[in-house]
């Protein structure tokens, strides 16, 4: 199996990054191969526009789905923008690991979504959900928040968290046609013990471990996921 890890935190000695790093280390001792897309250390620009492109259909009016459809049938798509879209196809299973921020993704990695998940090449003419283009590959989020896991409920402060998710699991990943597994989520990640963080991490250990095997969410309208089990 390929596996692609994206991977949006400022600093890679955080929690996220030993999360990355455990990641790799366990994918890679069941002989998948793995790479990394460190947002932060490769300079990822957020914002998408004339410089996803190294040239335009029409430079005098931009038009930015147009322009990415062009790119896709063409390949003039960014050498960065390119090497990322690129190792999307590689992968066979993709892993987006980041710290929830505002009950979303951190803006980098909503602008790798934008930019990577091109029209053209991830979703259009149609093609979305069962039949999006992506579709035979897997998706995981894997994140930590600053509040515990009570606030995450129906009753909690934050409301509950399948709803929170929907925009980013139903939204983005399953709308290109990914097949979407349960998240791993490390709850106020930086409000814990050692001794937390380390339980966290061998919970994660045991997910990866069997993540070949894992049983996608479904979705429905309500804005709600569950396994399908």
């Amino acid at each position: 199996m390929n596996a692609l890890i994206v991977y949006a935190h400022p600093e890679p000695r955080s929690f996220n990054g030993a999360m990355r790093d455990l990641a790799v280390q366990v994918l890679t001792e069941l002989g998948h191969d793995v790479r990394v897309s460190d947002l932060y250390a490769a300079g990822f620009e957020a914002a998408g526009g004339r410089t996803d492109f190294t040239d335009l259909e029409d430079p005098e009016a931009f038009r930015y789905q147009r322009e990415q459809i062009r790119a896709s049938q063409a390949g003039t798509f960014a050498p960065q923008l390119m090497a990322e879209i690129d190792a999307v196809r590689w992968a066979d299973l993709l892993i987006l690991q980041f710290p929830l921020w505002w009950f979303s993704l951190p803006g980098i990695l909503k602008g790798w979504v934008d930019r990577v998940f091109a029209m053209g090449f991830a979703y259009g003419y149609g093609e979305t959900h069962s039949s999006g283009p992506l579709r035979g590959k897997r998706a995981m989020l894997a994140f930590t928040t600053g509040s515990p896991a009570a606030t995450y409920s129906a009753s909690g402060a934050n409301g509950d968290l399948d709803r929170l998710l929907f925009p980013i699991q139903y939204g983005i990943l399953h709308f290109v046609g990914m097949d979407v597994l349960p998240p791993f989520v490390a709850y106020g990640a930086a409000r814990i013990d050692n001794n937390g963080r380390t339980e966290y991490l061998r919970d994660y250990r045991r997910r990866l471990e069997t993540v070949e095997h894992a049983v996608p969410l479904t979705f429905d309208v309500a804005d709600t996921a569950s396994r399908s089990d």
